[in-house]
C-alpha cells in the first residue's frame, strides 16, 4: 500500500498549529514529520490533529527548544531515540509502521554562525551529532528505513542560491558538506528527493531576513528524504511546498514529500 510522507520544520507547533491543520487538511500526507516544535510533548494540540484523522504520534520534546514529532494516520509505534552526540536535546525520535518500515526523524543542530569548532561551541556540536550519526549508521546498518527531516545542511552546489557566496557561511561549508557525505555512505542511504529532481535549483527554506522572500529567492535545501537502498526504488513524487513559506506568519521552512510504494 502506497502511503505519502512529508517533513517540516514547523518553528514552532504550538503557534504553527492552524498551519499545520492546513497542511494535514489540504494535502493530506499519510504521515507528517515535524520538527523544530518548541513544546513538551504532553503540550503538542494533538487532540487538532487527531480530529483531521492523526490519531498516531510519536515524539520527543522541550520547552522552547528542539522537539521532533512525527503525526500519522497509520498505525505507528515507537521505535527509539538518539541522543547523538549527548547534547541532551530532543533531536531525534523513530516510529515504526506496520509494514516494517522504520521512520527516523531527525532535526540536526544548526551550527552557529562562524564555522570554526575552535570560536564556535555550536559549529563543533553540530559536526559531532554527525559523526555520531554516521557511526550509528555504520554499525547498526539500518534497513527498510526512511530518514527524513531538517538536517541544516545544503550538500549540493544547486541546493544553494549561489554556490561560491556560501562556501563559508554555515550550512554549506565544505567541511559540513563532507562530513554528511560520510553519513550517507555510512548508512548507504539514498537521497530520494534528488533521485526523483537530479537536476536543477533546489530549495526547502529561505531566512526571514529577506524583505522579498519569494522574489530574491536566497534560498537553500536543507530539508531531506532520504531512504535505504533495499526501498529506495518505492520512492517517487518527490516535491517541495514553496507556496507554504508565503502562507501567514509561516515557518521558514516549506515542507517536502515523497511517496513511497511499499
Amino acid at each position: 500500500m502506497p502511503f505519502t510522507l512529508a517533513t517540516w520544520n514547523i518553528n514552532s507547533v504550538r503557534l504553527r498549529a492552524d498551519l499545520v491543520a492546513k497542511l494535514l487538511r489540504e494535502e493530506g500526507p499519510d504521515i507528517l514529520c515535524l520538527q523544530e516544535c518548541k513544546s513538551p510533548v504532553d503540550k503538542i494540540p494533538v487532540e487538532i490533529f487527531q480530529n483531521l484523522g492523526y490519531g498516531h504520534m510519536v515524539a520527543r520534546g522541550q520547552k522552547g527548544y528542539n522537539g521532533v514529532a512525527i503525526l500519522s494516520k497509520l498505525p505507528m509505534e515507537e521505535a527509539g531515540s538518539h541522543d547523538f552526540a549527548g547534547l541532551g536535546h530532543a533531536r531525534h525520535i523513530a516510529g515504526r509502521l506496520e509494514n516494517g518500515v522504520t521512520i527516523h526523524n531527525f532535526y540536526v543542530p544548526a551550527g552557529g554562525d562562524v564555522p570554526d569548532r575552535e570560536v564556535n561551541e555550536k559549529f563543533g556540536q553540530k559536526l559531532d551529532y554527525l559523526a555520531d550519526m554516521r557511526d550509528w549508521g555504520k554499525f547498526d546498518a539500518p534497513e527498510k528505513s526512511i530518514l527524513v527531516g531538517d538536517l541544516n545542511i545544503a550538500p549540493r552546489e544547486d541546493d544553494v542560491w549561489s554556490h561560491k557566496q556560501l562556501l563559508k557561511v554555515v550550512s554549506h561549508t565544505p567541511v559540513e558538506v563532507d562530513t554528511l557525505g560520510t553519513v550517507m555512505e555510512a548508512g548507504k542511504w539514498v537521497d530520494v528527493t534528488r533521485a526523483d529532481i537530479p537536476e536543477g535549483q533546489l530549495y526547502s527554506w529561505w531566512s526571514y531576513r529577506a524583505r522579498d522572500w519569494d522574489a530574491a529567492d536566497k534560498g537553500r535545501r536543507l530539508d531531506h528524504v532520504w531512504a535505504t537502498p533495499d526501498i529506495s526504488n518505492a520512492a517517487h513524487s518527490s516535491r517541495i511546498l514553496r507556496e507554504a513559506r508565503g502562507w501567514e506568519k509561516p515557518s521558514d521552512h516549506a515542507p517536502v514529500f515523497a511517496t513511497f510504494d511499499l
